[in-house]
């Protein structure tokens, strides 16, 4: 939805040239407000049919591997990068951690602090432990009014300390989750308005404060120089 509202004459990418296609990433090319850039985010799908084709947004490591590619991409003809970050986390299947997981984690963080071009992030959704991080560690972080972002679920929290689910409340406090909390932690740097009631409620409204967020942010980064970036990063 965000893509095809945001983005004009989108081109998507698939496949990871290693091992095949991750429909839990979607990116490509496109033009925001004419200018060219690069996207990629997670895709979650909006029904039971399209939520098992997205694995429900929980990326393996080929799916990283394209968010890597797409990055050099951007590098190699100084676009401007976007993710949309909407994910629990990254898939924790034994078919995932076999074929590399944690590395392709670790090497997708890596080649974003490694950028000279801007790169802005958005929490539309969940933001959840490495495989949200993974697509996050961009110049600024934006986010969603009512999204949250976390090193781990307040369920999964709960188990390991209390070990007791029933205690996810006190786990989400702990943790400081939302948007408001982690725009004073610094984590965050600016919060989007939702529509009342929540983003689903009004999706035109919702993308519309997306695109004059994002529009703010990357103008504000399109005149830094490339070290001035990546110090930032």
């Amino acid at each position: 939805d965000y893509i095809n509202n945001l983005i004009t004459e989108f081109t998507p990418l698939s496949g990871d040239r290693l091992f095949g296609e991750d429909a839990a990433i979607v990116g490509g090319f496109g033009r925001f407000e004419g200018a060219p850039v690069v996207i990629f985010g997670t895709e979650k799908g909006s029904d039971t049919d399209s939520q098992v084709k997205h694995n429900f947004g929980m990326a393996r490591p080929e799916g990283y591997r394209k968010v890597q590619r797409l990055m050099g991409l951007a590098e190699k003809f100084k676009l401007p990068v976007i993710s949309l970050v909407d994910t629990t986390g990254a898939y924790p299947g034994i078919d995932a951690e076999a074929r590399g997981q944690a590395e392709a984690i670790a090497r997708c963080i890596e080649v974003s602090l490694s950028l000279s071009v801007p790169s802005v992030s958005i929490i539309i959704g969940e933001g959840g432990s490495g495989g949200a991080i993974a697509l996050a560690t961009t110049n600024e972080v934006l986010m969603l009014e009512h999204a949250i972002y976390s090193v781990i679920s307040p369920e999964g929290c709960a188990s390991i300390l209390w070990r007791d689910g029933q205690k996810s409340q006190d786990s989400a406090v702990a943790l400081k989750i939302t948007a408001q909390d982690l725009s004073m932690l610094g984590i965050t740097d600016y919060i989007i308005q939702e529509p009342l009631g929540g983003a689903h409620r009004d999706l035109k409204k919702t993308i519309n404060s997306v695109r004059d967020a994002l529009s703010i942010s990357l103008s504000g980064l399109k005149s830094l120089e490339g070290s001035k970036l990546k110090l930032m990063r």
